[in-house]
C-alpha cells in the first residue's frame, strides 16, 4: 500500500540547488514525488514555491524519506505541533528524541512557531513554556546539559528548518562567500576579498574568531597574526595547548619546534626549547602573569592579553605540560568553545583539522566561515560539515596570513 505526505520547499529553491536537492533524495531513497505547484521568483528578492506530494511503499519508508527531506529545508504542508517529553533524568533524553542540524529551526507549539535559539548541530531541543502554556522559548542543550523534567522534542512533527540559502547577488564584501573549494581561483584577489570581510565584520561591531594551529607558528605567520591581534581585527581566539606553547617558544627562544623560524636552522638542544618554554610559564604561573612580569614580550599571546582578546586553549591527550592556562578537561573545553563560536560573525580556520572540526561542530550555517589548509582533504572535509557562507583556500598558511595582514592594514 502506496503512503504520501504533501512537503512544500519556499525560498530561492533553483539557484540555491534546495529543488534538485530534495528530487535527488526522494529518487535516491526509492520514492516518487509529484510536483502539484510550483512557482518561479522572477527577481533577485522574490521567492520561489514548490509543492509536491512525496509517496514511498509504507509509512517506514516514507517516514525516511522526509526525515532526509526535512534535513534540507523540505517541511511538511500541514504542520503540527512538536511532541514534547520530559526528559526521565539528568543527561537522559527521551528515545527518538531530534537530532538538530546546524540550520535555522523553528518549533511549533501550541500552534505558534518559536525560533530555536543557539543552534548547533548534534543537540537536543528543549522548550520551556509559560504558566498558561504558551510558549516562552525553544533552545538547545548538548546531551551532558540535560536535565530530569526538561521538555525535549521527539519525533519529526512541528520542526522546520530554514536552511541558509546561496545569495543570488555577488555584491558588497561577502558576496563571494557562497561555498566551494578551490586552489585556482586568484589567492591574491581572494585574499583581498577576505580581508575586506573581516574589515566589514568589524566596521559593523561584529566578532572575528581566528582558530589557527601550530602551522602557522612554524611558517613564519606569528608575527601578522599577532598584528592583526594587536589592530583589533581578531577579537578571539581558539586554539590549542600546541599553538600557544610554540608561538611562547618563538619569543622566548626564537624557534618554532626547536628550528629558526627565520633561517630554518636547527638550534642546539632545540628540541627541548618546547619544554623549557612551558616550565617558564609554570614559573610564573599562566600567560597573562608571564606577560606582566616581563617574561614573555611579544607574539599572538602576547598581543591578546595586552589587548583584552579573549582566547580558550582547549587540551588533550598529546599535550606536553600542558600550560596552566589549557583547558584539559574535555567537557569544560568544549563549553568554553561553544560560547566563543556562538558570539563570532567570523571565523578564520588557519591550517588545523582538529580544533576546526572542534569549533565548526558548535557553528550555526549562518557563520561566515573562512577555511584555510595546504591540504585540500582538509578543507574539503571542514566545508563539507555545514556552512553555505564559507570559502575555502587550498594554500600555505605562511603565506596566507602575511598577504591577508597587508591587505586588511595596509603595511608590509
Amino acid at each position: 500500500m502506496t503512503v504520501s505526505r504533501v512537503v512544500e520547499l519556499e525560498g530561492h529553491i533553483i539557484d540555491s540547488g534546495m529543488m534538485q536537492a530534495a528530487f535527488g533524495i526522494v529518487m535516491d531513497l526509492g520514492g516518487s514525488f509529484d510536483v502539484e505547484e510550483f512557482r518561479v521568483g522572477r527577481s533577485k528578492t522574490e521567492q520561489s514555491y514548490c509543492r509536491m506530494t512525496v509517496s514511498a511503499d509504507d509509512p517506514q519508508h516514507l517516514q525516511s524519506i522526509l526525515h532526509e527531506l526535512h534535513q534540507n529545508g523540505a517541511n511538511p504542508a500541514d504542520p503540527k505541533d512538536a511532541d514534547l517529553v520530559p526528559a526521565p533524568r539528568d543527561q537522559v533524553v527521551p528515545e527518538g528524541f531530534y537530532s538538530t542540524t546546524n540550520h535555522p529551526t523553528d518549533i511549533r507549539v501550541d500552534g505558534e512557531w518559536v525560533t530555536v535559539e543557539r543552534i548547533e548541530m548534534d543537540c537536543a531541543v528543549v522548550v520551556e513554556l509559560n504558566g498558561d502554556g504558551t510558549p516562552a522559548r525553544a533552545y538547545t542543550k548538548v546531551l551532558n546539559a540535560i536535565e530530569e523534567g526538561d521538555r525535549v522534542v521527539t519525533g519529526e512533527a512541528g520542526i522546520r528548518v530554514r536552511p541558509p540559502e546561496r545569495p543570488r547577488g555577488k555584491e558588497g564584501a561577502f558576496g563571494f562567500m557562497q561555498g566551494g573549494v578551490s586552489a585556482e581561483r586568484p589567492s591574491e584577489s581572494t585574499i583581498e576579498r577576505i580581508a575586506d570581510a573581516i574589515v566589514e565584520t568589524r566596521e559593523e561591531g561584529g566578532e572575528v574568531l581566528a582558530v589557527p594551529g601550530p602551522a602557522l607558528i612554524h611558517s613564519g605567520a606569528r608575527e601578522d597574526l599577532a598584528r592583526l591581534v594587536r589592530e583589533g581585527y581578531v577579537t578571539m581566539l581558539s586554539a590549542g595547548n600546541g599553538f600557544a606553547v610554540h608561538d611562547l617558544e618563538r619569543d622566548l627562544y626564537g624557534t618554532s619546534l626547536g628550528v629558526d623560524t627565520e633561517s630554518l636552522d636547527h638550534a642546539r638542544k632545540g628540541h627541548k626549547h618546547h619544554i623549557y618554554t612551558i616550565s617558564e610559564i609554570i614559573r610564573s604561573g599562566s600567560i597573562p602573569e608571564a606577560v606582566e612580569d616581563g617574561t614573555i614580550e611579544s607574539g599572538v599571546m602576547y598581543e591578546c592579553v595586552e589587548n583584552d582578546v579573549p582566547w580558550v586553549l582547549a587540551g588533550s591527550i598529546r599535550d606536553d605540560g600542558p600550560l596552566p592556562d589549557t583547558v584539559t578537561d574535555a567537557v569544560e573545553a568544549q563549553n568554553a568553545i561553544r560560547e566563543q563560536a556562538h558570539e563570532a560573525d567570523l571565523v578564520l580556520m588557519l591550517s588545523t583539522l582538529l580544533h576546526s572540526v572542534a569549533v565548526g561542530n558548535c557553528l550555526p550555517s549562518t557563520t561566515r566561515v573562512v577555511c584555510v589548509d595546504i591540504n585540500p582533504a582538509t578543507v574539503t572535509q571542514l566545508l563539507d560539515r555545514g556552512s553555505a557562507q564559507a570559502v575555502g583556500m587550498v594554500t600555505d598558511i605562511g603565506t596566507f596570513v602575511p598577504v591577508l595582514a597587508e591587505k586588511i592594514t595596509g603595511t608590509e
